[in-house]
């Protein structure tokens, strides 16, 4: 056999292994034991992450030709055809490799997180599925199947943020996720209208090629004004990407999922569902090059997110939150790296974010098991004496994420920051100083809940003082797991992911000439090594160290905080209010859209329906039946006369009528 034919086939049973999985855990999860359960769920998706390795090496390391493969005909209309068919190139295989490794690890920690919840085996079940649905999101090789998975990603996470359904806020979290994602499906919907019509086609090879000259092709949304069809496609696929990838305002969805179990949290968070609308930008960069007006659009959206929801983590205590907004802020740095067209540096960020971004979180979710499911960071304090691994491993996610040398995520977070530096787009300069800022953001929110949660006077509640304990092996591996790549990735990708003659993506990314910003960068760049010892000398790298310092001094001095919310008592209001993207929500879309269907049902239901047509009818039969009544009284003499009236109308029509 073949290699192409064996990559073919792998690619097929990384997708279905764990489809298989969770079919396994949710129809005979009851009748097996939760060990078997788990041994097969997560050994099904280990098979698909070293199956990954392999496809990853072939097409990436060993530069084979990308594979184009269709398995199945959807369905045929006309000229038409619909396939469930994969692309295996470059970036694919580089995103199966990630999505299964954080899938793999988030699997495996699931067996100490989840092991006293009733819910075990269907948590199993869930979990697989969605990878399952963000495997064929990335392998797809046409618009219909990348939105296949795309929705079933959306319809998975709302089954997994509301796992614990009796808990009215994992209901109200679940729903809202699901409601705000909708609203970008609407446009990646549309999106796909768009390009079916004016390009014949929903495969990417049969899209691609043609849209230097569809450039010209207009679309009319009012009489006398046509706007671009690109425009308008890269607009609405964008819209959804706003959704899928939390962007400011389609946002507020994400921290409402930290309601769902931790694990999960890791999953959305880190290499899946937020960052499926990264890659899908960075997989149409032949469509989003050729509409710079899109592209500055998200350079300001990204720029937006970035900063402004990294200023919400500064005033949150439940842990998870802190950190969920922190992953708001980091997809707005890729959203900024796309909209300067820097969609490498996007995806390299997207790869070093998922390592550290998943630490994190089961790092927050290891602390959470010791404390018997606390989040609120209020109640923590002096836990590093306790807890060692978890501690040691939090810090290098805190660094990584920080964008301190030589860990992950400074190259990629540098990078992207010089890269719009660069950048000649319009919005640029605007992007630039937000995620600048951000950098001291960054910092601040990371170690205020690093030093609020392991250092300083413990505040335990009473009950768990003395009783706290490093968390089991099944939790702490992934940890030392996801730890190592959140070292040495940055430092050992950015070369070939950037500056290689023959980048990591290769020719799946398109960039105009006119928009590259990289072979700037590559005349700056001499080695990832002397890139770190010369952190010292770039403001970014100063505004970080601020940051933390910030954090430090407030620490120690409460007080100074205090004195600091009174005085920008206003600027902490909005904050806590979280700019009011909530209250808005909740009055004028959730209560107006209430108010609404109430008019309408006191109006068209009550009044007019029951009331006129309903109601309305019976009592006008009545009247009539009650006014025939009255003519029929019995007596002879008023018949008579009524038969004399008769016969004088008569007369008359008839005499009138000669």
């Amino acid at each position: 056999m073949d290699v192409e034919r064996i990559l073919v086939w792998f690619s097929l049973l990384i997708v279905l292994l764990p489809l298989f999985g969770s079919l396994v855990a949710g129809l005979l999860g009851k009748l097996l034991d939760r060990t078997l359960t788990h041994r097969i769920v997560v050994g099904l998706v280990g098979i698909a992450f070293f199956l990954s390795c392999y496809v990853f090496k072939v097409i990436v390391i060993d530069g084979s030709s990308a594979i184009d493969h269709t398995f199945y005909t959807w369905a045929t209309s006309g000229q038409y055809h619909f396939d469930v068919a994969f692309l295996i190139d470059r970036l694919s295989a580089t995103m199966l490799a990630i999505v299964l490794f954080i899938s793999f690890m988030v699997h495996i920690y699931t067996i100490g997180y989840m092991a006293d919840d009733p819910g075990y085996q269907r948590f199993f079940s869930y979990v697989s599925l969605f990878t399952f649905a963000m495997l064929v999101l990335v392998l797809a090789d046409n618009f219909l199947l990348l939105f296949f998975g795309w929705e079933g990603v959306g319809l998975v996470s709302y089954l997994l943020i509301g796992f614990w359904f009796k808990r009215e806020t994992a209901n109200f979290g679940s729903l809202k996720a699901f409601l705000v994602n909708r609203i970008g499906d609407i446009g990646f919907i549309l999106a796909t209208a768009g390009v079916l019509m004016y390009f014949g086609s929903l495969t990417y090879q049969d899209v691609f090629p043609q849209v230097p000259e569809a450039v010209n092709k207009t679309i009319s949304l009012f009489p006398n004004y046509n706007v671009s069809a690109v425009t308008v496609i890269s607009l609405l696929l964008f819209i959804g990407a706003m959704g899928k990838s939390a962007q400011v305002p389609l946002h507020v969805w994400l921290p409402e999922s930290m309601e769902g179990p931790t694990p999960i949290s890791a999953l959305i968070h880190a290499a899946t569902m937020v960052t499926a609308g990264i890659y899908m930008v960075a997989r149409m960069s032949p469509l989003f090059e050729y509409s710079q007006a899109v592209l500055s659009l998200i350079l300001v959206i990204g720029g937006t997110t970035a900063f402004f929801t990294g200023l919400v983590a500064v005033v949150q205590y439940d842990i998870k939150r802190v950190i969920a907004y922190s992953t708001l802020s980091q997809l707005g740095y890729m959203a900024v790296a796309l909209g300067a067209s820097a969609y490498d540096v996007a995806i390299f960020h997207l790869i070093t974010h998922a390592f550290f971004k998943a630490l994190l979180f089961l790092a927050a979710g290891s602390v959470i098991i010791a404390l018997h499911h606390e989040q609120d960071m209020r109640r923590m304090g002096g836990l590093a004496a306790y807890m060692p691994i978890t501690y040691l491993t939090f810090i290098i996610g805190s660094l990584a994420l920080c964008a301190i040398p030589p860990f992950a995520g400074f190259y990629s977070k540098d990078t992207i920051i010089d890269a719009v530096h660069f950048s000649t787009i319009p919005g640029a300069h605007y992007a630039y100083y937000c995620v600048l800022a951000g950098a001291f953001v960054t910092s601040l929110y990371t170690f205020r809940a690093l030093f609020m949660t392991f250092h300083g006077k413990e505040r335990l509640p009473a009950a768990l003082k003395g009783r706290v304990q490093e968390s089991p092996w099944v939790v702490l591996f992934p940890l030392v797991m996801l730890a190592i790549p959140s070292v040495i990735s940055g430092e050992i990708l950015i070369r070939p992911m950037l500056y290689a003659k023959q980048t990591l993506l290769g020719n799946t990314i398109f960039v105009l000439p006119q928009h590259n910003a990289l072979p700037q960068l590559a005349e700056e760049f001499h080695g990832a090594q002397l890139m770190a010892l010369k952190a010292g000398t770039t403001p970014t790298f100063w505004i970080a160290m601020a940051g933390i310092l910030t954090a430090w001094f407030f620490t120690i001095f409460p007080q100074w905080a205090e004195v600091l919310k009174k005085r920008f008592a206003v600027i902490y209001a909005i904050l806590l209010r979280k700019y009011g993207f909530d209250d808005f929500n909740q009055i004028v879309l959730v209560h107006g859209t209430q108010d609404l269907g109430s008019l309408f049902y006191k109006v068209s239901d009550v009044k007019l329906i029951d009331g006129v047509a309903v109601n309305g009818s019976g009592r006008f039969i009545r009247w009539i039946a009650q006014t025939a009544r009255k003519v029929q009284t019995g007596y002879l003499y008023h018949y008579a006369f009524a038969m004399v009236l008769g016969m004088v109308a008569l007369l008359v029509w008839y005499m009138a009528g000669l």
